[in-house]
């Protein structure tokens, strides 16, 4: 039986299991997210710059409900995906950049989140043969989201880039 997870949209087996604490999704959704962080950790282990934007992307696409986690939360990986996508950092300086933005603890509003539907998701990613085929994945994937949050939001995640 098959479930479909709440934010991405995809369909994922429909089991029992684990989520985050207030990233939501589906627990098939967050099972496949949590096979690709295995296959970064064991297997692709040249993954840092990947890493960072699997992790950043999974949890813009999975943004839960208003709270003061989740909006700083959202806010944070997209501060990071900004610097990645559009500046081509890699990730350790995506992730210094991320470290200076949670420092500054800005008060932020919830952003509505922009519908993914049509965007990839996990299940896209979770396709790779190699890890050739896996940072490619996680590049497009990534650049999808990140468009979707960007064509709604780029005034509102300028202003926190530039405060």
């Amino acid at each position: 039986m098959n479930e479909k997870c709440k934010w991405c949209e995809g369909g994922f087996a429909g089991i029992d299991g684990p989520v985050h604490e207030y990233i939501e999704s589906a627990p098939g959704c967050w099972a496949v997210y949590s096979g690709i962080l295995a296959k970064e950790y064991e297997s692709y282990n040249d993954m840092q710059d990947t890493h960072r934007l699997t992790v950043d992307t999974y949890a813009v696409q999975h943004p839960g409900k208003p709270s003061r986690k989740s909006r700083q939360s959202v806010m944070g990986h997209l501060v990071s995906m900004y610097y990645v996508l559009e500046k081509n950092m890699n990730g350790a300086s995506a992730r210094q950049k991320l470290k200076e933005f949670i420092e500054r603890k800005q008060k932020l509003r919830w952003l509505e989140p922009p519908s993914f539907k049509g965007t990839l998701t996990v299940s896209d990613v979770a396709l790779a043969k190699n890890s050739e085929e896996h940072k490619i994945l996680v590049r497009k994937w990534a650049e999808s989201v990140w468009q979707t949050w960007f064509r709604k939001y780029e005034k509102e995640i300028l202003s926190v880039i530039m405060e």
